[in-house]
């Protein structure tokens, strides 16, 4: 059965250089997200309430943003199950979370998995995987 990735909090315009932490949490699940945009990177991390951050996935390099001074529009998105956990940038899915699995990607599989939490070596995220995980 495809999953449905449905917004965990409103989509809210940023410009990519521009301080930015932007977290989704919900109390029926001891994980949650946050992006971060330090003026220099953006990242996406899995969280777990008691226990800090899981994981780590590169995003951007604001320098490597070719159009980075025209504001875009960033929303998380999660499963109905809390199970997956997505970062959407401009109507393009960049990262996601795959909690039940341990498992982080994104569009350019950086950085190389470490930390206990992970299980899965794989970090490249394509269409194709994308597919597989909503069930597509």
């Amino acid at each position: 059965m495809p999953k449905t990735l449905y917004l965990g909090r409103e989509p809210q315009t940023f410009t990519p250089g521009q301080e930015l932490v932007l977290e989704s949490f919900f109390q029926q699940s001891p994980y949650g997200v946050v992006f971060e945009d330090d003026c220099g990177t953006g990242y996406f991390y899995a969280v777990h309430q008691e226990e800090g951050i899981l994981d780590a996935l590169h995003i951007y390099d604001v320098e490597d943003v070719a159009d980075r001074h025209i504001p875009s529009e960033i929303s998380i998105l999660w499963s109905e199950d809390l199970g997956l956990a997505a970062l959407d940038i401009n109507g393009y899915i960049h990262a996601v979370f795959d909690f039940a699995a341990h498992a982080g990607y994104c569009r350019n599989a950086f950085p190389e998995p470490y930390g206990s939490w992970l299980r899965e070596p794989n970090r490249l995220l394509t269409d194709e995987l994308l597919d597989r995980l909503l069930g597509v």
